[in-house]
């Protein structure tokens, strides 16, 4: 059947091959892994599609291929690292890339057009179906990482001009930082248990985990940098906020389907902004106050 396909067709067909049978693998793997019988058995019927669309195109091909063991191995770590349903959605969001593909293969395979769309269908019903338990609080978990960022970001800022010490700017972030992972947590249980849930100890603890991870990351840089450097301490401070936030949310986006630009500049700004001006409240507190660190 190969020697009616163009080269072209032909190569498209035994790219979209090796692509299924190595997602067919991968889902297999991730399965072995996975919590939850129902998550397990979704990732299976997942490998079995991919197996099935992978018979198809070797129809066309006549050739017997290997799974790709460089992407088995990275998809594998990730699910391990970040949660199947992370990894799952972040190789479908790849597969996106061969729509125009399928319109080329279409004019000399008629059936592809057929093929991809059951392929879809199929597939995001099954991906609808999985059910990971860190996804269940990622409302906790952004509960936590804005007011961090924003409330620890702002006294930050505001503390490198009053103080201009690294260490002391360290050391009353921390403090900060630490009294309001406690703060934060305990509100979360309370508002959790007010409303009748049962997972008020899970909730809390997701908050405080991702408050408490965004303080150490945030006050990092005034303990790395010299006394005297705190304007680069507080440059690196910013940055390492905004790559805190370019990191959660290409995770939510991809984990929960969600649009990344909007979500990330509405934090960045918001973060940002409140940073500028909780500086200038340093600078005017010292000069005011006439406090000298």
């Amino acid at each position: 059947m190969s020697q009616q396909l163009s080269p072209k067709a032909l190569q498209l067909i035994e790219k979209m091959q090796q692509s299924e049978l190595t997602e067919s693998v991968i889902y297999e793997k991730i399965a072995k892994h996975a919590k939850g019988d129902e998550n397990k058995e979704t990732l299976r019927r997942l490998s079995r599609e991919e197996q099935a669309h992978y018979e198809i195109w070797r129809k066309y091909t006549g050739q017997v291929m290997k799974p790709q063991k460089g992407k088995i191995f990275w998809y594998s770590l990730i699910a391990r690292l970040l949660g199947f349903t992370f990894a799952v959605k972040l190789m479908e969001r790849g597969e996106e890339a061969s729509q125009e593909e399928y319109a080329l293969l279409a004019a000399e395979v008629p059936e592809s057009v057929q093929i991809k769309e059951q392929e879809q269908e199929h597939e995001q019903a099954l991906l609808q179906m999985l059910d990971e338990e860190s996804l269940q609080y990622v409302g906790s978990m952004v509960l936590g990482l804005n007011d961090a960022l924003v409330e620890l970001t702002g006294s930050l800022a505001g503390f490198t001009f009053a103080m201009q010490n690294t260490r002391l700017i360290a050391l009353s972030g921390l403090i900060i930082g630490i009294s309001a992972t406690f703060s934060m947590a305990s509100s979360e249980f309370l508002a959790a248990r007010s409303e009748g849930r049962s997972d008020a100890l899970k909730s809390c603890s997701y908050t405080g985990i991702a408050y408490l991870i965004t303080v150490v990351a945030l006050v990092l840089p005034y303990l790395l940098f010299p006394v005297d450097q705190y304007i680069a301490a507080l440059v690196c401070m910013l940055a390492v906020m905004v790559l805190i936030i370019a990191v959660f949310t290409y995770y939510t986006s991809v984990a929960q389907d969600l649009s990344f630009k909007n979500r990330f500049w509405e934090m960045a700004l918001i973060s940002i902004g409140v940073a500028v001006m909780s500086f200038f409240v340093g600078i005017l507190a010292k000069k005011f106050l006439g406090v000298d660190l």
